[in-house]
């Protein structure tokens, strides 16, 4: 099938390279402009970029996806299917018309739910105990439109984003291929979804922001769904520190003030909540690298009864 892709993160790097290797005729495809990244700034290619690069394949990087002079070079390769993984960008009504077959698009989480741009973060904050993909039609709603294949997959009790991320990525490759075979053989279902949708935005600086007066298993979620990216965070000794790893020590009533360190030590640095104490094993102080517990306890004592987050956190 000629498919004209449109992706843009690693999460749409299994996909593109699941086409190719199941030898669709791949037109062109269609990514974000390079960014600036890492300490330097200097300008980096997309992960889709780097791929596409590599089968040899004709990559575009519009600055603007409405334009008229991009929507006519995708009219002139006369794709039967546009496939949009992670693009970044809501397609206008004039491309979603181009395809003769329609716009399909791979979702990181079981529509209704978490609709939106972040959809794994929020499934792993939210403490899910599963998440999944489905691939659908586009319209011109936001993930709103016709379901096709949905599958689910668990979200362990220590998953991080990183984790889920990778895992939905390969699923998301696998369900992408069934789906334009049943399109090819034109046996693809068109399910409405339910009207009891949930929404992923995406995330702000304040969503990272560890809020010690919640409950101990909110407060592991939270770490769990910022890692890798962006990192939760809270100040120590008038820094940012983010916390990359904890475990819930107990879920109970606990004294003392939210964020106080109850025991530093070997085993970690225990820190009482709103309920329960959570207990840290990773962690990185601002201009220093991510260490384990230990390894940053030797270069910076933590005293128990030192308060996290208070008083100097800026946002």
């Amino acid at each position: 099938m000629r498919i004209v892709f449109m992706g843009t993160p690693s999460f749409a790097v299994p996909s593109l390279q699941a086409l190719v290797e199941k030898g669709h005729d791949l037109a062109a495809v269609v990514t974000q402009p390079d960014r600036p990244k890492g300490r330097g700034k200097k300008e980096a290619p997309p992960p889709v970029k780097e791929l596409a690069r590599s089968y040899k394949l004709p990559v575009f990087q519009p600055l603007r996806i409405r334009d008229e002079d991009f929507i006519e070079l995708l009219r002139g390769f006369a794709p039967e299917v546009i496939a949009v993984v992670a693009f970044g960008r809501i397609l206008p009504p004039d491309i979603l018309s181009i395809p003769r077959y329609g716009c399909v698009n791979v979702h990181a989480s079981l529509l209704p739910s978490y609709r939106g741009a972040a959809p794994i973060h929020w499934a792993v904050i939210n403490g899910e105990k599963e998440t999944g993909v489905t691939t659908m039609y586009i319209d011109e709603g936001l993930d709103t439109g016709d379901m096709i294949l949905q599958q689910a997959v668990q979200i362990d009790d220590q998953d991080n984003v990183g984790i889920v991320h990778d895992r939905l990525a390969v699923l998301g490759a696998r369900l992408l291929v069934e789906t334009i075979d049943l399109i090819a053989h034109g046996k693809a279902p068109r399910i409405r979804q339910p009207d009891s949708a949930s929404y992923a935005p995406l995330l702000k600086a304040e969503d990272e922001l560890i809020v010690w007066d919640r409950p101990a298993r909110d407060i592991n979620n939270h770490i769990r769904g910022m890692n890798p990216w962006p990192g939760a965070r809270t100040s120590l000794f008038g820094k940012v520190l983010k916390i990359w790893g904890a475990v819930v020590k107990d879920v109970g009533e606990t004294t003392g003030q939210p964020g106080q360190v109850l025991y530093s030590g070997r085993e970690g640095i225990t820190v009482c909540t709103g309920a329960g104490r959570i207990n840290i094993t990773e962690l990185q102080l601002q201009g220093a690298k991510r260490l384990s517990v230990d390894d940053f306890l030797r270069g910076k004592p933590v005293p128990a009864g030192t308060v996290l987050g208070s008083p100097d956190l800026v946002d």
